[in-house]
Order: C-alpha cells, then sequence, then structure tokens
C-alpha cells in the first residue's frame, strides 16, 4: 500500500521539528516534503541533530505551487498571518490543509484583526474551517480539508472545563478565572529578549495579562460548548522549564455538587478518548508526567467554601499542543487509528 505523502511547512521551528519527529514513527505516512526559507537546501538533520532519519530530506524554500505535487497532506507550521495565502492556495489544488496557526480558529474574522492587528485576507474559508479539537469535532475533522489545529493554552484549558460546561455544573455567563503555566518554547525558537536564558532562567512571570491572543479563542469555544456567551480572566506566565502546561482553572459552580459526582462527570465524558485521563480524586497532575506525549491529564477539587470547581490539567505545549495534535488530525481526517505514531506515553524523568 502507497504511503500517504505529507508535508511540513515552517519544519525549522519547535512545532515543525516535533510534527517531523512524529511523523517517522507513522506507519502510513512519508514526509516528502520539508520547508524552511533560512535553511532552504540544508539536510534536515543540519537544523535538528535529533533526526538523524531525514539525512536524506533536505528543505526547500516554501512556494505551494511548485510543492503541490509532491505531497497530500499539509501541515503550516507558520506564524499566523503567513498561512493565509498558503493554505488558500492548496486548498485550491485540491490539498488537504492542518493549520496550526491562529489564521482559520476564530469564526469571527473581525474578532481575528483586533486581536492579532492583522487583516485575514481570507474570510470565504473561515466557514469550512474546522476546529481541530478531537474530543468534540470528531465527526467535522472526517470530513475537513481544512483543519484549525488548536493553541496550546485553550486546548488544556477547553480539555479542562469542557465536561462541567456540557453538565451545566458553571454558573454564567463570568467568573471564570484560567490560570495557565507554559515552558518557554511556548514562545517559538525566534530569538527574543525575554526568553534568552539569563532572562528566563530561574524566573517565573506573568505576560499578557488581559491582551493575550488566546483569549477569543477560547471563549469562542467555551461559549460554544455551554451554548452562552463566556467572558474569561485568562493569566499565561512563563516558567523555566522547557516545555509543558499547566492550566488551573477556577470556575463557580451554579449548583451544589460533591467532589464525587463531578468526577464520576468527567470520567465518563473521557472514558472512550485515548489522549485524556481524569486521575484519581485528590492527585493533580504535573507537567513532566505528560512531556513528550500527547496526553492530557486533569485532576479536580471543589472548594466548598467558595463554591467554586478548580480543575486542573497538564499538556505538552508541542505535542498535545501543537504537533501531535495535528497528527491526531490527520489520523482522524485519513481514516487511520487515531492513535498512531502519537500512542507513546509521557518521558520521565
Amino acid at each position: 500500500m502507497n504511503k500517504l505523502r505529507v508535508a511540513v511547512f515552517g519544519g525549522s521551528g519547535y512545532a515543525g521539528g516535533e510534527l517531523l519527529r512524529l511523523l517517522h514513527l507513522h506507519p502510513q505516512a512519508d514526509v516528502t516534503v520539508a520547508t524552511s526559507e533560512k535553511s532552504a537546501g540544508q539536510p534536515v538533520p543540519s537544523v535538528w541533530p535529533h533526526l538523524t532519519a531525514y539525512a536524506g530530506l533536505k528543505f526547500d524554500p516554501m512556494n505551494a505551487a511548485a510543492l503541490a505535487d509532491r505531497a497530500d497532506v499539509f501541515f503550516l507550521a507558520l506564524p499566523h498571518k503567513a498561512a493565509q495565502d498558503t493554505a488558500a492556495e492548496l486548498i485550491g489544488l485540491g490539498k488537504r490543509v492542518i493549520d496550526l496557526s491562529a489564521d482559520f480558529r476564530l469564526r469571527n474574522p473581525d474578532i481575528y484583526e483586533s486581536w492579532y492587528q492583522t487583516p485575514h485576507t481570507k474570510r470565504e474559508l473561515l466557514s469550512e474551517a474546522v476546529y481541530g479539537l478531537p474530543e468534540r469535532y470528531r465527526s467535522e475533522i472526517k470530513k475537513a480539508r481544512l483543519i484549525a489545529n488548536p493553541g496550546c493554552y485553550p486546548t488544556s484549558a477547553i480539555l479542562g472545563l469542557m465536561p462541567a460546561l456540557e453538565a451545566g455544573l458553571v454558573s454564567l455567563p463570568e467568573g471564570i478565572v484560567i490560570d495557565s503555566k507554559s515552558g518557554v518554547s511556548g514562545a517559538g525558537r525566534s530569538l527574543q529578549q525575554g526568553f534568552l536564558f539569563c532572562e528566563a532562567n530561574d524566573g517565573f512571570k506573568a505576560y499578557g495579562l488581559a491582551v493575550h491572543r488566546h483569549t477569543p479563542e477560547i471563549e469562542q469555544e467555551l461559549s460554544a460548548i455551554a451554548e452562552s456567551e463566556l467572558v474569561v480572566e485568562f493569566a499565561p506566565h512563563l516558567v523555566p522549564m522547557d516545555r509543558g502546561i499547566l492550566t488551573t482553572i477556577y470556575a463557580p459552580l451554579a449548583q451544589a455538587v460533591t467532589l464525587e459526582d463531578v468526577h464520576d462527570i468527567y470520567q465518563k465524558r473521557y472514558s472512550g478518548e485515548p489522549f485524556v485521563t481524569v486521575l484519581p480524586q485528590g492527585q493533580y497532575p504535573v507537567t513532566k508526567n505528560v512531556r513528550g506525549s500527547n496526553h492530557c491529564h486533569i485532576g479536580l477539587q471543589i472548594n466548598k467554601r467558595t463554591a467554586r470547581l478548580i480543575v486542573v490539567s497538564v499538556i505538552d505545549n508541542l505535542v498535545k499542543g501543537a504537533a501531535g495534535q495535528a497528527v491526531h488530525n490527520m489520523n482522524i481526517m485519513m481514516g487511520f487509528d487515531e492513535t498512531e505514531a502519537i500512542a507513546g506515553m509521557g518521558v520521565f524523568p
């Protein structure tokens, strides 16, 4: 059987490199194209020394029309705005696209333009772009031509709150606080002063308070789940670790409920999901336990004094928060086993 030909546009960034690593493990996919503007013409291992299996593959400059015949599915690990024209061109050529940028996540282009401060030039594609969270949109992903792969922070927040919102446990529309901590790789591979070793190491800081661009994405998806407009307080933080996200969610309860009841609701909601684990009562997740994996671990508690549900979720921002989720989407889209190439457990220590 011929393998699925796969292209990774933006293969020299952290998400692109993780895509290359995971796709090498896929028995039904073959990476035939990887692009990098800065490293065009160089073998992949010259940029990623750990990816020795790609010694025969060189980075190409990104040119959708010139590369379209060499692959069937295209992963776009590009900065926001850069993916708009490329995605449209590839879809026009009959290709399937999984976009890891923010360009097609927000259904309202005016909201996109407000938060990202750039025009959205491919508004006509927004109506068919499917938000690529498999735990919610599996059936839509199967038929999609264009997948908007979720952001890392939103993935941890949405998975953490979805069962409670579906069950009507949370009072609406205000009062939800989402406090997230991310490793430095979440900022990407480009040189920025705030993410240099001496700046980030041995420190812990908040950033993007009230203005972080993942806020409207979180609100869009949580509002759709709750079937009511939600406004959340989202507080991101940078912690001095390579990868991982820990999100703590505080949500006011709409009714008196026991921890046992909430735990049962979460267990039932995620019972058939291969990559979400609800921990036993009294246990809380640790980022190190999902490092290098496509898994999300969730812990639960109820504060009876404040009548709040507390949810803690952890993911690896480069896997479940980016490349692993993208491969999961490809597996669903192409009818493969959902866990192909991403079934592995976390790497510890």
